[in-house]
């Protein structure tokens, strides 16, 4: 009886574990955050970013915020002024919600020009499986 519970309880969390959402969170670059003098470009290269993924921009909010541009803004590092889209906090989380590319920048006067802006592409599916030795 005690072999056919197990089985039961076995099978039951077998069923559940493709439920589980794999996502990650990035801190945008990573122990420095989100700062002047970091290349979130090579930051971002080499990263998969996946819908419902989540991006945390940590930063000094003195100093510093995070517009969400269009890509046009983003290379000419222009911050509309009817954009909503602005984080300000010093610890925003943006939940990547759909495919396509992402652009963020700094909104304080000369900051993007000086490389604080970020281009990401997000992409359907999930990230890798986790190390289950890692836990």
């Amino acid at each position: 009886m005690a072999i056919h519970r197990s089985l039961v309880i076995f099978a039951i969390v077998a069923l559940m574990v493709p439920a589980i959402s794999l996502t990650t969170d990035f801190v945008v670059g990573d122990d420095y955050g989100w700062t002047l003098g970091i290349n979130y470009e090579e930051w971002a290269k080499d990263k998969q970013f996946f819908v419902g993924d989540t991006l945390v921009f940590t930063y000094n909010a003195t100093f510093h915020n995070v517009y969400k541009v269009n890509g046009d803004d983003f290379q000419s590092c222009t911050v509309p002024s009817n954009n909503s889209l602005v984080f300000f906090t010093g610890n925003d989380t943006i939940k990547l919600a759909t495919t396509g590319n992402e652009w963020y920048v700094c909104g304080v006067i000369g900051h993007c020009d000086l490389g604080m802006k970020l281009n990401i592409t997000v992409v359907d599916g999930t990230g890798p499986a986790a190390d289950p030795s890692a836990a």
